[in-house]
């Protein structure tokens, strides 16, 4: 879409906002499926509390489950370690960081695969930006600056029961160019709304939030990527100390692989979306190996990410999706 500016998918949000006829909108990405009972529930926080202006659903990993008629039948693990590895992504993403930052009002991204905005708050705000490749995030942010600046009460919501199933890269160029991308919409956001950074104005968005994300998903990659270097040259000229390196290293890994777990066994214990004791196994052994080779992977990524934004790189990329086999799942 509006290859190769950023401009295709905000217009084209913007337009479906236009002739939208109701007080709420739904937006979704192309690739994507609700289960069928998901607008149902995605909208009962709207009926439980009228300050409620936006509300996300959680995402789910379509591939190699077999869709029928715009509809997710079987669940299926997918087959190639990409997709497995950002399932296990997604889960702690979803039913650890957001469950939480929901609770404090704090959300700064409602997924633009799957959210449910009121139209009247989005109009006023201006919609979505079409100069930024972050416009999901950016447009929760600004709803945030815009509702804060004017006193006005409001909740936005994660909720993690309306599910929206979706593809994601198989191939390690489509997932950087997808990361890349996340990334420079993230610094994009923080820019564009720089006046909230710690600014007690803007309570916990301003306070907590934006320090977080600026923090740990802005800059921590970059850290983590310094260490990267940093470390092994200690050790090659007698700087580090081994025993608490190992020691720090070991902690680290078994906090990671905790988080992971846990939210792996939470999707298991609250949701069963997968059933059979194998792909459970599967997952939970993925959790275990996503820390060596896959998590270095995604951190430079990011970092790449931060070059290519100071360049003035402002395009998508081109996102290739192979697309739902009917009935059969992915071939």
């Amino acid at each position: 879409m509006g290859q190769p500016g950023c401009h295709g998918k905000a217009d084209a949000l913007n337009a479906g906002i236009n002739v939208s006829r109701y007080p709420l909108f739904c937006a979704i990405d192309a690739d994507s499926v609700l289960e069928s009972d998901a607008l149902l529930k995605v909208s009962r926080p709207f009926m439980d509390d009228p300050s409620v202006v936006a509300v996300g659903g959680i995402i789910r990993i379509a591939n190699d489950c077999v869709v029928e008629r715009g509809r997710v039948t079987e669940v299926r693990l997918p087959r190639k370690r990409l997709p497995l590895f950002q399932i296990i992504e997604y889960l702690r993403a979803f039913l650890a960081a957001r469950m939480g930052w929901s609770e404090l009002n704090g959300l700064l991204i409602i997924s633009g695969a799957f959210g449910l905005f009121r139209k009247d708050v989005v109009v006023a705000c201006g919609g979505y930006n079409r100069n930024t490749v972050g416009e999901d995030m950016e447009l929760v942010t600004r709803m945030h600056h815009y509702l804060l600046e004017r006193g006005l009460p409001y909740r936005m919501v994660f909720v993690p029961d309306p599910v929206c199933w979706t593809e994601v890269p198989d191939t390690l160029r489509i997932l950087g160019r997808q990361r890349n991308r996340w990334q420079r919409g993230l610094l994009d956001t923080v820019i564009i709304h720089r006046r909230m950074f710690l600014n007690p104005r803007y309570k916990q968005v301003g306070l907590l939030a934006m320090p977080f994300f600026a923090q740990f998903e802005l800059f921590g990659p970059l850290v983590e990527f310094s260490g990267y270097i940093i470390i092994p040259l200690s050790a090659l000229f007698g700087l580090l100390n081994l025993d608490t390196f190992f020691l720090f290293l070991v902690v680290a890994f078994v906090y990671g692989v905790f988080f992971s777990v846990g939210a792996v066994l939470l999707e298991e214990i609250s949701f069963r979306r997968y059933p059979r004791p194998a792909d459970l196994v599967r997952l939970l052994l993925h959790a275990l190996f996503e820390n060596f080779g896959y998590r270095q992977l995604t951190v430079w990524w990011r970092v790449k990410a931060l070059w290519d934004y100071l360049r003035g790189e402002k395009g998508w990329g081109t996102m290739q999706r192979t697309g739902f086999a009917q009935g059969k799942g992915r071939t």
